[in-house]
């Protein structure tokens, strides 16, 4: 099979560059700059090699040993900077990650974006009965529609409310004051290539709120895929789909191996769980060593 072309970097970059990929309703990331690429990563891992000594082959086997045994300064040598729009309140959590630099659209000096994030009939969930922090599943459509109507009145409501002020003379950053979380803001977002990663492993996450999971699945597969294509491949190989076992889960597998019981029940699970965890009618370590055990076979209902 014959090996693909060789992908022109410049023009690769260049057809990224501000092109806006579309997040949620009126939401978008784009990318503004990047410096670096795999090779980048490779020669900052050899130090005492010039550029071009080793094989595209060789340059994927560090890449991939640097990301499976976590060697990850190599990766703060490559940096991306976008440009995002995004809720206020998703970008709460965003700026939770402390590791980029930020410059943010700013309301005491500018009108605030008139547009806000929108609900659908379809969209609203339900609080997760497990995960205080999570939800699960959807109402339907004709239970949403109450509350997507509400939404509406409520955000229109504000943003008159925040109109009139200004109208009146009052100042931007105390108009503002009452505008909702939904109102979108802009921002740059610098940050190098190993913290984008873990930035990534963490909001694509099935466990991430839906609304951040959908901007770094964007930047994820739309951006940091084709500009770092073997740093993606180690990434996704080693990360984002790999299965984290602790010693306590390694016991329990040994343990369940040992009986020759395997996939095992429910019961027999219980039986050879780990001591610390008897006796607990809830326990998040125990369901989360029995879904790694689902996702492997060794256990099932």
């Amino acid at each position: 099979m014959p090996s693909p072309a060789p992908v022109d970097r410049h023009q690769l970059v260049e057809s990224l560059r501000w092109k806006k990929f579309p997040v949620l309703d009126d939401g978008h990331v784009a990318l503004v700059d990047v410096m670096g690429d795999d090779a980048a990563v490779v020669q900052a891992a050899r130090v005492s090699y010039g550029d071009g000594t080793r094989k595209v082959s060789d340059d994927r086997q560090l890449i991939r040993y640097l990301l499976r045994h976590a060697h990850t300064t190599p990766l703060e040598m490559a940096e991306l900077k976008f440009v995002v729009r995004v809720p206020m309140d998703c970008w709460r959590q965003w700026v939770r990650h402390r590791t980029a630099n930020i410059n943010e659209y700013s309301t005491r000096y500018s009108l605030a974006i008139d547009s806000m994030q929108a609900t659908h009939n379809g969209e609203w969930r339900s609080q997760a009965s497990a995960n205080r922090q999570g939800s699960e599943g959807c109402l339907p459509p004709s239970a949403g529609h109450r509350f997507t109507q509400s939404e509406t009145e409520l955000q229109s409501l504000s943003r008159r409310v925040y109109e009139e002020r200004l109208e009146a003379g009052i100042a931007r950053e105390q108009a503002r004051k009452d505008l909702p979380l939904s109102t979108y803001t802009e921002a740059y977002w610098k940050i190098d290539l190993h913290n984008l990663l873990h930035f990534l492993a963490l909001r694509m996450d099935a466990h991430a709120q839906l609304e951040i999971r959908d901007y770094a699945t964007t930047i994820g597969e739309q951006i940091v895929r084709p500009l770092f294509p073997l740093v993606w491949e180690a990434f996704v190989d080693y990360r984002l789909e790999a299965t984290r076992l602790t010693r306590l889960d390694r016991e329990v597998i040994r343990r369940l191996a040992a009986t020759g019981a395997v996939p095992a029940d429910r019961e027999t699970f219980l039986t050879f769980q780990d001591p610390t965890w008897q006796g607990l009618e809830r326990c998040r370590e125990r369901d989360e060593c029995w879904s790694k055990l689902a996702a492997l076979g060794l256990v099932a209902e």
